[in-house]
């Protein structure tokens, strides 16, 4: 069997198989999960110029990928969806409806997504963007939390829809509700760290562990640089989990058409 280089984690169990890889550029996690039984797989927000890595670990690994899910409509890469579609043929794009995307499946809270002997149950955690879902583990209590929670972070809430009121009750409510063993993974980190736990979050994260108006106030003055690619990205993102992509957004993706 042959394996791709650039994971950071690897797990496999009776139970599961994981997988964490890494888009250096945009410091993006993408995440591969299976069913080691059926070899039914998904993946968790792919980066378009690592689509080639991605599918060829699928099949490197005897996997049959099922489904390509995003946690939100990301702005500051592309996401590999529609180009996954092409070099895996019958996968389906996944995404939450409230995310203004289009996709084959579409997703709203309390929803499952299923894979074999697993399923992701879905948390709509908005705030980062109106559409911010979290996917949830529970057998293997994971979660996987897009840009609503970061390690010791999370997402802005300038752009997109975004609210840091509604980020402070998506976190409390529906990631810091989970056992507190529950493994965090984030869709970026930019200092170097693979994982959390919710238990850690709840005591450490300097944002989060703040009351409400304190967040309010700290999320105000983050005065961060407008993303370099949102321009490019989000027109990209809102159709490319799907076949047909319109010429403009097809020139945009390169080689993906």
């Amino acid at each position: 069997m042959t394996l791709c280089t650039s994971w950071l984690t690897r797990a496999v169990t009776p139970s599961s198989v994981y997988l964490q890889l890494f888009d250096r550029e945009s410091c993006t996690y993408t995440y591969l999960l299976a069913d080691p039984c059926s070899k039914e797989a998904v993946l968790i927000d792919p980066v378009i110029e690592l689509s080639d890595r991605d599918a060829t670990l699928v099949k490197d690994l005897g996997l049959k990928l099922v489904y390509v899910i995003n946690t939100h409509m990301h702005a500051d890469h592309i996401t590999g969806t529609g180009r996954l579609k092409r070099l895996v043929p019958g996968c389906k794009s996944v995404i939450s409806a409230t995310s203004g995307a289009e996709a084959d499946v579409k997703l709203a809270d309390g929803d499952k997504v299923k894979f074999g002997a697993l399923e992701l149950e879905v948390r709509a955690t908005p705030g980062h963007t109106e559409g911010c879902v979290t996917y949830v583990l529970h057998s293997q209590r994971m979660c996987f939390t897009g840009d609503a929670l970061l390690i010791r972070g999370c997402g802005r809430t300038d752009f997109q829809g975004g609210s840091s009121d509604t980020l402070y009750d998506s976190v409390h409510g529906r990631i810091f509700s989970l056992p507190e063993d529950y493994t965090v993974y984030p869709a970026h980190d930019y200092k170097g760290q693979t994982a959390s736990t919710v238990g850690e979050e709840k005591r450490y994260n300097p944002r989060l562990t703040r009351n409400k108006e304190e967040f309010n106030a700290i999320m105000a003055g983050l005065n961060l640089a407008y993303p370099k690619k949102i321009d490019v990205a989000l027109p990209a993102n809102k159709v490319c989990g799907l076949h047909n992509i319109p010429e403009e957004v097809a020139a945009m993706l390169g080689d993906a058409k």
